[in-house]
């Protein structure tokens, strides 16, 4: 699809939700353009669903989901600079249909917001995580066949195109979320400097302490690999900016309010806003991890076997923040192994389904889902063939269930976000190479997408079933 077809597409949808005037704002994920719109009432669901590039609708979350697969970037973009020529100041927009909510539905709205800036400050990285996790595998791998020395320049380099990313990551969030809040992200990526900065993460290396009052102490902190700490820094630079430009001489204000600004935010950061969200962020990868350990099997198991409803429902994205708290704060996510299961299943339906098949349209539909899935996107699967046959979508979720109590059970451990066969060596430990954990990872892989085959090829398929032309709108869960 060419850049005109993606405008023309932009277009249709802008129209289908509404017009832009019904739009308050838009984020996207890998394959979703995300809609926060002021009345959901005036969309157009079945007309969009039968728009060529859409695969489906969803509302959930208190958004308004398009599902458009690999070229999801290339629309938003179309969208953004067609709403962009509207010229509309949607902060503003936003603020009056607040003040027509009420206390329950406000609260609601703006908790979907919350939920909205933290996925929109993480997404636009996942890849380059993703990227930078194979590459720690890979040079783990190089390190331990002792291909290359750990002291050589070739593992220098490697190391530093790997762990530039994380070490870097408050940086790249800051920046995100500012452009999530409408804020400034150049100012906000320079108090992701800050916070990074080598003198401070010396100090938080020699433990420290900025002030003590009393007994209590408030230590230097290294925020290399940090997430939360900067979304509410992007936001109090936001605030901060916008108060005093309301006051604050227009002559003087390219130099002031950077000083006040910095100086502000920066130092509350450090002292306060920092420390609280770091221990915030360890509370949650350790209460996860002690979930996991009571009894990963069980736990596996139901979070495999129902995780790919939740992506349906688009609800998905919400969780990822979970696992990137666990890669930034433990180096590892045990939670991140069990879902890559999943994809891998949803992959294996798609496959046997694409096998079985005399139809050369499912069948082309059918390979290039399961190709997608084996890449770590499963949309193109579960929209293009195993929801619209609905029992290869429930072999899928069984062999994920299976995937997942295995997982468990022999304590498979990731050290990268990105999952299925692609990532693979996302199974490597960056210490010490290649160990079982990695081919318990292959085993449960191999496993995992010949249960979703053999089920489906068996009793999930066959070419008397007629395929529905569109997956009916899900009902929004927050009215169940």
């Amino acid at each position: 699809m060419g850049s005109n077809n993606y405008d023309a597409l932009a277009e249709k949808i802008i129209a289908g939700v509404g017009g832009a005037g019904n739009i308050e704002n838009v984020i996207h994920c890998v394959t979703r353009l995300r809609f926060y719109l002021k009345d959901k009432t005036q969309a157009e669901t079945n007309e969009i669903e039968q728009l060529t590039g859409v695969m489906g609708v969803v509302e959930a979350s208190g958004q308004y989901q398009v599902v458009i697969g690999s070229a999801v970037d290339d629309v938003y973009k179309s969208v953004i600079n067609q709403l962009s020529s509207e010229d509309r100041d949607v902060s503003n927009e936003r603020d009056e249909s607040d003040a027509e909510r009420t206390f329950f539905q406000s609260v609601r709205h703006n908790f979907n917001r919350l939920i909205g800036v933290i996925t929109g400050s993480v997404m636009p990285i996942i890849s380059i995580l993703a990227a930078a996790g194979i590459i720690k595998g890979l040079l783990a791998l190089l390190t331990t066949s002792n291909l290359i020395t750990d002291s050589g320049t070739a593992y220098l380099i490697i190391n530093a195109m790997s762990d530039a990313v994380f070490y870097f990551l408050p940086v790249l969030i800051g920046y995100n979320a500012a452009k999530q809040l409408n804020g400034n992200p150049i100012l906000t990526a320079v108090i992701g400097g800050v916070i990074i900065h080598p003198t401070v993460l010396e100090a938080a290396g020699s433990e420290m302490s900025i002030l003590s009052i009393g007994s209590f102490d408030f230590p230097f902190i290294e925020y290399t690999y940090s997430i939360f700490p900067m979304i509410l820094a992007a936001w109090m630079v936001k605030v901060l900016e916008n108060w005093l430009k309301s006051w604050v001489s227009s002559y003087i204000q390219a130099i002031f309010i950077p000083i006040a600004v910095i100086g502000i935010v920066g130092a509350a950061t450090i002292i306060i806003t920092g420390p609280v969200l770091v221990g915030f962020s360890s509370l949650l990868a350790n209460g996860l991890e002690y979930m996991l350990n009571v009894n990963a099997p069980v736990f596996g198991a139901v979070i495999n076997g129902f995780y790919q409803i939740l992506v349906v429902f688009g609800l998905h994205w919400g969780i990822i923040p979970v696992y990137v708290n666990d890669f930034a704060t433990l180096g590892y996510s045990y939670l991140s192994a069990m879902v890559s299961m999943t994809i891998v299943a949803q992959g294996g339906a798609a496959l046997a389904v694409a096998v079985k098949t005399k139809k050369p349209e499912i069948k082309e539909v059918g390979y290039a889902g399961a190709f997608s899935a084996f890449c770590g996107i499963t949309e193109p699967a579960i929209y293009g063939i195993n929801l619209r046959f609905r029992r290869p979508f429930i072999c899928a979720s069984i062999a994920s269930a299976l995937g997942g109590l295995l997982t468990g059970l022999f304590g498979i451990n990731m050290w990268s976000i990105i999952g299925s066969v692609i990532g693979l060596p996302s199974f490597i430990d960056p210490e010490n190479g290649i160990t079982a954990n990695f081919w318990y990872a292959v085993l449960v892989t191999f496993i995992t997408l010949a249960a979703a085959f053999i089920l489906t090829y068996i009793w999930g398929y066959n070419d008397n079933m007629t395929m529905r032309k569109k997956r009916d709108k899900p009902k929004n869960p927050s009215k169940n």
